[in-house]
């Protein structure tokens, strides 16, 4: 009920307090040298689709690509015209020349933090709307970057009917770059499978986002974490008000797991259990556990990236004395 009260308390000058967020120093502001070439990307849907090249011929130029499909299916979805509609859509919702660039300057900055960092190999495709929840993956043996076109063609998108808002609202061409440079994160800071508690989970995700932020230093906040602006704005506004219902309810050290689905994993909000979890913001561990991460690296701009990845959550956390008060 605190954290009620205090929500409808605060809420009224919401707009105040994002506009007087502090901005953080700049730490990301630097210039890597250019990667010194363009970014090659091959369209595997294009020669998929295209009528003039067989199966044979595209088996045989990306054998790998195919998987367990069996030739007959494979053959079906290459002439299927709902699927070729959709690669069409899809391919045109993609700026090819500025995407090249975009991920030149990733790749830059990547290769800036960590220089044993090679430039992956490129490839679209369409898997015809069946990856839209990981649209992007990398296949770390072969170097290979694979992006689902199918999963950027905007929110209005006739094709997304009948999907959740809370997932739509990320299938736009802006959330592209946020969601590879989430690849390389989760490439450099893998997950743990040991056993943790809520502040390990959260400040993992805080390690993430601060390897978004050093990537993508221009990308808005927002997009970054994948929020609309208005739940940005509420994440924003009600940060004491989040920390104070962790620290009340004795969040933080626990090792309950449903935390994880209440506060880490996508959705539509948070699950405080109040009357308020309609209006909330998804994912908040994620956005507290970058805050805490922020404050570390403000507190202590002498650590390096790297050093700051290794250290562990309750490190990070006691160190930073992180405690957010209304401005």
């Amino acid at each position: 009920m605190k954290f009620l009260i205090k929500f409808l308390r605060y809420s009224f000058c919401l707009f105040v307090l994002v506009s007087c967020r502090k901005k953080p120093a700049g730490r990301w502001d630097i210039q890597p040298k250019s990667l010194g070439e363009k970014v090659e990307i091959t369209d595997l849907s294009k020669e998929f689709y295209n009528p003039e090249n067989s199966l044979e011929n595209f088996k045989e130029k990306y054998p790998w690509f195919q998987g367990s499909v069996s030739d007959i299916d494979f053959l079906e979805r290459k002439k299927d015209p709902e699927e070729i509609a959709i690669y069409r859509e899809a391919i045109a919702k993609i700026n090819l020349e500025k995407l090249s660039t975009d991920l030149s300057d990733l790749f830059s900055r990547v290769r800036y933090y960590f220089p044993k960092f090679t430039p992956p190999k490129v490839f679209l495709y369409s898997s015809a709307l069946q990856g839209l929840l990981d649209p992007v993956f990398y296949k770390s043996d072969k170097n290979y970057l694979f992006i689902d076109i199918s999963a950027f063609m905007g929110e209005k998108s006739k094709y997304y009917e009948g999907i959740e808002r809370y997932i739509k609202k990320n299938l736009n061409v802006e959330n592209l770059l946020p969601k590879t440079a989430l690849i390389f994160a989760e490439n450099i800071v893998p997950p743990t499978r040991e056993h943790q508690k809520f502040i390990d989970h959260i400040l993992y995700q805080g390690k993430l986002m601060i390897l978004k932020d050093a990537f993508l230093p221009k990308i808005p906040d927002s997009v970054k974490i994948g929020y609309t602006p208005k739940q940005y704005e509420w994440a924003v506004a009600n940060e004491p008000n989040i920390w104070d219902f962790f620290i009340e309810n004795d969040l933080l050290f626990s090792d309950d797991s449903r935390l994880e689905e209440r506060f880490i994993m996508p959705g539509p909000f948070s699950k405080f259990y109040t009357e308020i979890d309609n209006e909330s913001s998804p994912q908040l561990g994620v956005f507290i556990g970058w805050q805490i991460s922020k404050n570390f690296l403000e507190k202590y701009p002498e650590v390096s990236l790297q050093d700051f990845l290794r250290m562990s959550a309750k490190e990070i956390f006691q160190k930073s004395k992180y405690s957010p008060k209304f401005e």
